[in-house]
């Protein structure tokens, strides 16, 4: 059987293709999700997303399963063990970024009800479908993510740059960047909710 036409990003390895045929811009409402996705997107900067895949079950285990109400109460203690687990990325900007990270997104929950009504307020709960014909056409940032860059930051969030963002936009369907020939495209051009 012939393998499905891809976005050419994923297929240097069967980790990438399984997450992009299963998670990659699939729209995601759930706090905890998006989190998840905010804080791996954060351990990325820098970094190719292959490196985070490849530890994202120890970081799911050490991160508490990404319960950002842990996270949030993680004390030097905690802070100092992470910083010596080989299974995550140890950098200690990006560890801390994290914990104050998941108090920042509670105070965005207690302001709108939930994270996502915030980040997909953005959007007006809708993904934004565009049209690309390959993978240059895909741009590292856009204008909607240096806005909402910039109001993460405003809030006391960190390592939210505008291409973290819009990496995190792609990664949450906020924005479905599937090439056109991608069979994945036409299947993400309906609304999820």
């Amino acid at each position: 059987m012939e393998e499905p036409k891809r976005c050419s990003w994923c297929l240097s390895s069967d980790l990438y293709k399984e997450y992009h045929d299963e998670e990659w811009g699939v729209p995601i409402y759930d706090d905890q999700k998006l989190f998840e996705f905010l804080i791996l997107e954060t351990f990325q900067a820098g970094l190719s997303w292959i490196t985070i895949l490849k530890k994202r079950e120890n970081f799911r285990t050490v991160f508490d399963h990404f319960d950002y109400n842990k996270v949030a109460q993680y004390q030097e203690e905690k802070i100092q063990e992470l910083l010596l687990d080989a299974g995550i990325i140890r950098n200690q900007l990006k560890i801390r970024a994290a914990v104050s990270n998941a108090g920042a997104f509670m105070k965005v929950q207690e302001e709108f009800g939930s994270f996502s009504k915030y980040i997909w307020g953005f959007t007006a709960g809708k993904p934004i479908n565009n049209n690309r014909k390959s993978l240059k056409e895909v741009p590292a940032t856009t204008p909607l993510s240096d806005e909402i860059s910039k109001d993460l930051k405003k809030r006391g969030f960190k390592f939210v740059g505008s291409t973290v963002v819009y990496a995190h936009m792609q990664a949450t369907g906020m924005v479905n960047d599937h090439v056109e020939d991608c069979f994945k495209k036409s299947l993400l051009v309906t609304d999820y909710r």
